[in-house]
């Protein structure tokens, strides 16, 4: 009885994972652009041999943003904390504050991931994505911020030393 029964659940599950791998949604979300940051950067310094990795410390100094509703400056004071894994993957988190130009302050906290590896052929790969929060004042003009998911990757400039990362709100 317990054999048939851990037989059926078996079948049932490759069933099911059958028709998930087959299933294409109707329509995939959409991406409106919301802003983009030009941020400048200090002095890198790094922690080597952590319990987690080597720890690498980007201070944000400073920069302004733009996007169709809202324009400002990135404050100094925060940073970029990455931990680098020994396969070329690293986790991102930085945390600072932006201030509009009409004076309301928003906390950012931006989480991501840089990968270096490889395609099915054998080529080199590069992955940098991260999902911003943005925490600013609910009763502002910016609340909307609050309610909203959004990701950024980075645009490499030649003009601008420092980061710049286009950011979209997921509709």
């Amino acid at each position: 009885m317990k054999k048939k029964l851990l037989l059926s659940l078996m079948m049932g599950c490759m069933v099911l994972g059958a028709k998930a791998q087959s299933y294409v949604p109707a329509k995939a979300p959409e991406l409106e652009f919301a802003l983009q940051l030009k941020v400048t950067l200090g002095e890198t310094f790094a922690i080597d041999n952590t319990q987690h990795g080597r720890r690498t410390v980007i201070p944000i100094t400073g920069g302004t943003f733009e996007g169709p509703t809202l324009k400002g400056t990135i404050l100094n004071g925060g940073a970029d904390y990455q931990l680098n894994a020994p396969d070329g993957r690293t986790e991102l988190e930085a945390i600072y504050c932006i201030k509009t130009d009409d004076g309301v302050y928003i906390h950012v906290r931006n989480r991501g991931i840089i990968a270096n590896g490889k395609d099915a052929e054998g080529k080199p790969t590069f992955y940098f994505k991260a999902a911003p929060q943005f925490e600013a004042p609910s009763n502002s003009r910016y609340g909307w911020l609050n309610n909203a998911l959004f990701v950024c990757e980075p645009e490499w400039r030649q003009d601008f030393k420092g980061i710049v990362l286009n950011v979209w709100r997921v509709k």
